[in-house]
């Protein structure tokens, strides 16, 4: 990977994960995850992005997919706070709306170095597949946490839980991409506080 990138290894006795992202990408994954919705998620959040991502996460599944869910989303939460480095001459902020089916989803990120999540909207379904979906709230927390980023998640409406997830992930990178865009116009770091 070139430009802009993070690496990141965490290993403890719930999950084994290593993990590379690159913000100045193509799209271009590897992923190897035993939670198999998530690296449905992975995949589209990197292709919508433009980021390349290559991650392997391995745990504790035959509990159930919160560890290696959080974990993921503690790793690519630090990859990204690493990668945007010290954030001079980004736009800071970035949204995305992305309709999918039935489904509607806003996201809107600040990167602030003011971790906080809000996340408005019901999942009709308490699983898709096998996945839990309260696992999306805990791995967007996570990845608002780790990449100290406010970020906003607002499910406006949808019938199929799939599309609800799907559309989140999707406008999520989009709004990422939008956020860690340099502008010529920004000198230095883009707060009046003069730090991020």
């Amino acid at each position: 990977m070139t430009g802009r990138t993070g690496q990141i290894s965490r290993k403890t006795n719930e999950t084994d994960i290593t993990l590379e992202f690159g913000l100045d990408g193509e799209g271009q994954v590897d992923i190897d995850v035993n939670v198999p919705f998530m690296s449905h998620m992975l995949d589209l959040f990197a292709r919508h992005g433009h980021f390349d991502l290559k991650v392997k996460a391995h745990g504790d599944v035959d509990i159930d997919d919160h560890h290696t869910t959080e974990d993921i989303g503690i790793c690519l939460g630090e990859a990204l706070k690493q990668a945007v480095g010290d954030k001079k001459g980004i736009r800071r902020y970035g949204q995305a709306w992305v309709p999918m089916d039935d489904a509607l989803v806003q996201v809107v990120v600040d990167l602030s170095n003011r971790p906080h999540l809000e996340m408005r909207g019901t999942f009709p379904a308490q699983k898709v597949g096998t996945f839990d979906t309260e696992l999306v709230h805990e791995f967007f927390w996570k990845l608002a946490v780790e990449a100290r980023m406010n970020l906003h998640v607002i499910i406006h409406y949808g019938k199929i839980t799939h599309h609800m997830i799907e559309a989140s992930f999707k406008a999520l990178a989009r709004a990422i991409d939008e956020a860690v865009a340099i502008d010529p116009r920004v000198k230095g770091v883009p707060s009046t506080k003069g730090k991020l």
